[in-house]
């Protein structure tokens, strides 16, 4: 697979290359050379939204983890109407586009609330509504999977309903969607990028800006698609690394 992987990357490259080499393009990558005092000041500038990317994904990711737990739990109740406003919820913002949903909380907020929103926290309530439906999904796949004799179990320990979740199926149910709620993490690092659209000031937005300024968005982008790339495969090893500490974990126990 990383084989394949890396074949896949180079043929790219070489179609890249071979593309601009048939239109006669000049690179100038001077402007994000770390050998060159131009291209270290744009570098700078562009590296500078790393950490404005991975703190909107990380508040982002928790505020969407709990939310969505919250709209879970209804799956494990009998009242007819928690469970209909459960499904309402994930339904409705299942099928909004991202991209809307922070364009609306936005600018719709402030007329609606009188709440001057910053353009961080306007991004985080979009990014962790949309994202809630899915992992309300993920939850409530979670907190089904769990057999129906643990629920028997807890119901002959005369456990109430909350020690129920907090002892028994809860422990059980995050351990076992783990490894999908790290998937997440890695699609919020991503979507993310639709931020810029509103003025945050994470990788893609301080690239359009650069961009405005050098005149070489071919270079430019293509640096923005590397820092995204190493993102993305550090978050989806550390990503694997759990799955395989459970997986592991879990083999340990059944002995």
């Amino acid at each position: 697979m990383l084989n394949i992987t890396r074949f896949g990357l180079l043929l790219t490259a070489c179609l890249l290359l071979s593309g601009c080499a048939e239109s006669n393009y000049t690179w100038g990558w001077h402007i994000v050379s770390p050998f060159d005092a131009r291209g270290q000041t744009n570098l700078q500038f562009l590296m500078n939204g790393v950490f404005s990317t991975i703190s909107v994904a990380l508040v982002s990711i928790t505020c969407s983890v709990i939310l969505g737990l919250l709209v879970a739990l209804p799956s494990l109740s009998k009242n007819k109407p928690l469970l209909f406003l459960s499904r309402i919820y994930v339904e409705v913002f299942r099928a909004v586009p991202m991209l809307v949903l922070i364009l609306w909380v936005y600018y719709g907020v402030p007329v609606l609330t009188g709440l001057q929103l910053s353009v961080f926290f306007a991004g985080v309530i979009a990014l962790a509504l949309c994202d809630s439906a899915f992992e309300a999904e993920i939850f409530r796949a979670g907190l089904q999977s769990i057999e129906d004799g643990q629920r028997e179990a807890a119901d002959a320990l005369g456990l109430s309903y909350g020690d129920k979740l907090r002892f028994i199926i809860l422990p059980q149910a995050v351990r076992r969607v783990l490894p999908p709620l790290g998937n997440q993490f890695v699609y919020m690092l991503k979507a993310s990028s639709l931020l810029s659209v509103i003025g945050y000031s994470e990788l893609t937005r301080r690239a359009n800006e650069l961009v405005v300024v050098e005149y070489r968005p071919l270079e430019i982008y293509t640096l923005l698609v590397l820092e995204y790339l190493v993102l993305i495969l550090l978050a989806s090893w550390c990503v694997r690394k759990l799955e395989h500490r459970l997986a592991r974990s879990d083999r340990t126990a059944t002995r």
